[in-house]
């Protein structure tokens, strides 16, 4: 058998009375975990920084000293 194909209409309102049931099923973090996560974050962010720092600071020295070199010949 054939089924009825839906209309514009029929299918706009399908997908939002979709979207309803699927908002309905999302289970929301606690305050109390988004700031701890928050935290992570932020002690993430900090240790990466430090990471790329020296990092930096060790390949500058690193082409100072290259550089050195080759203008002492």
């Amino acid at each position: 058998m054939k089924e009825k194909k839906q209309g514009l209409f029929s299918k706009i309102k399908n997908f939002f009375i979709d979207s309803k049931i699927e908002l309905k099923k999302i289970v929301w973090p606690t305050q109390k975990t988004v700031w701890k996560n928050t935290g992570i974050v932020l002690a993430m962010i900090f240790i990466m920084g430090v990471f790329v720092a020296l990092l930096d600071a060790g390949l500058m020295e690193l082409l100072r000293m290259v550089m050195t070199v080759s203008n002492t010949k």
